[in-house]
Parts: C-alpha cells; structure tokens; sequence
C-alpha cells in the first residue's frame, strides 16, 4: 500500500514473518506485529519495551504520552501489556496516521488518542504531573529534531511528568567521542537528575552509529542491567552522569545540528 502523506510518500509492506514495514520516502519509520503486538522487531524498542516492564508491572494501567508515532508500535505494546492505559501520541502528519489506522487498525478500545501536533507544541498543553511515562522517538529524516533535546524542552518533559515519572528518548550517534548524546545526557542529568543510557558497547565506544536509548527521572530508575544482559544483541548501561561527563546541556538559543544516520544504517 502506499500513499502521499504530509512528509513524503508512506508504504506498508508485509514481511515475510508477517509483520508490516512503515516508510516514509523509503526511510524505515515502524515494523508492526497486528498478531502480536508484544514482538517488538526493533532492537532500540525492545529496549524501551524493557523500560516500560521496568516502570509497571504488567496489567498495570498508565498514563503515557508519546512523541512521535508512525506505525505506533510502542503504544500498541502498551495497549495490550497495560490494558485501560490512557495515551497520548503527538504525530503532526495526520495524513500518515490516517494512513496507519487504515491498514494497521488500532486493537478496539486501545485508550490511543493521536494528536496531529508536533511534540515541542503538543506538550504545552499536557496537564502538569499527568503523565507515568514519556517516549520520545521522533525523527525529521532520520535525524532528531533539535528542539526535542534542549534544556527548555527538558524542562517541559519534567513538567508533564509526575513526581515518580521517568523519561526515555530514542537518539542516534555514533560519532567519536558521541558529542551530541553527551550533551543531551547533560541536558536530562539537568532537568532530572538521575539516569542512564542504554546502548551497545560498540555505539558507546564511538565505533558504531547505532541507537542510544535515554532514560531519566527524578527518583532512581529501574535496574536494567539483567534485561541488557538477556536482550539479543546485548546492550550497556551507563550512568547519566557518566556520559554526560562535562558536557554542557543544549539549549533553544543555540545553533546545532543532531546528526543523522548514513543511509542504509536502519534498513
């Protein structure tokens, strides 16, 4: 199937395991299980599928909003471990979720509500101390947006989150030295205080460009380590502090590039 939507051309393509591909103008965007949507098929959203065990207990319903949506695989994940979990996803291409609810229609009585709004406009009008977890995961042709990893923006994430809430943020690098995920490290450490991150070893050693999964919150965050250990491949956790080091956070009032993946890296 495809279809011209608000950022390009989007598809959906079955995959031999029966699964489905989202992409838009080629670019992998979601691969979604509609037999179960537990099988998270990418490994930085297994990843996040082990935060969110982690955060709840299964059956246990939560409040979640979600930057970024596309196939919107990490909330169906959420509809079906965590039934009667109230979420929000911020997705500004209402053609390409209209396109996504058509040919991978969302389980009945999900409890996901999708905005068509950007996550930097959308979050300003979530209630304060509303919501148990926050996801981000949005991309402007495989890059982060900027304004989604800046002090200013940090300080929105802890606003809507409540006391015992916990961030996580999908970012990518692989650059020596990983200066960019340094510095949005420092920026979480900033507005929340403690964290870690989640990554293969290789992506944190700068010899890789890979997904570098961020957690934080102002309460100590789970232990994850037995889950990096057991997931396929493996992958580190660090310390917030540790790779933030002495990076300074990023802020709205300065000019900065996230980088972006080269092509090919995710499929």
């Amino acid at each position: 199937m495809e279809r011209t939507v608000g950022s390009g051309t989007a598809t959906v393509e079955a995959v031999a395991d029966g699964t489905f591909v989202v992409r838009v103008d080629g670019s992998l965007q979601s691969q979604v299980d509609l037999a179960d949507p537990t099988h998270l098929a990418f490994e930085y959203m297994r990843r996040i599928g082990d935060v969110v065990d982690a955060v709840a207990a299964r059956k246990q319903p939560i409040s979640v909003l979600h930057i970024g949506g596309a196939g919107l695989s990490l909330a169906r994940y959420v509809a079906v471990t965590r039934p009667r979990s109230r979420q929000i996803v911020l997705e500004p291409d209402e053609d390409l979720t209209e396109f996504v609810r058509e040919a991978l229609p969302l389980p009945k009585r999900s409890g996901i509500k999708v905005r068509p709004e950007t996550g930097r406009a959308g979050i300003s009008g979530v209630y304060e101390d509303s919501v148990d977890l926050l996801i981000v995961d949005a991309f402007v042709r495989e890059a982060v947006p900027e304004n989604l990893v800046t002090r200013e923006f940090a300080a929105e994430c802890a606003r809507v989150l409540r006391p015992g809430g916990v961030l996580v943020q999908n970012l990518i690098d692989g650059s020596a030295g990983l200066a960019f995920v340094r510095r949005v490290a420092a920026t979480a450490r900033e507005a929340f205080g403690q964290g870690v991150v989640l990554a293969e070893r290789k992506v944190l050693r700068g010899k890789s460009f890979g997904n570098v999964v961020l957690v934080a919150s102002r309460q100590p965050v789970p232990d994850l380590t037995a889950a990096g250990r057991r997931a396929q491949p493996p992958y580190e956790v660090m310390p917030l502090t540790e790779l933030a080091g002495k990076a300074e956070p990023l802020t709205d009032g300065e000019t900065f590039v996230s980088p972006a993946a080269p092509s090919g890296t995710f499929g």
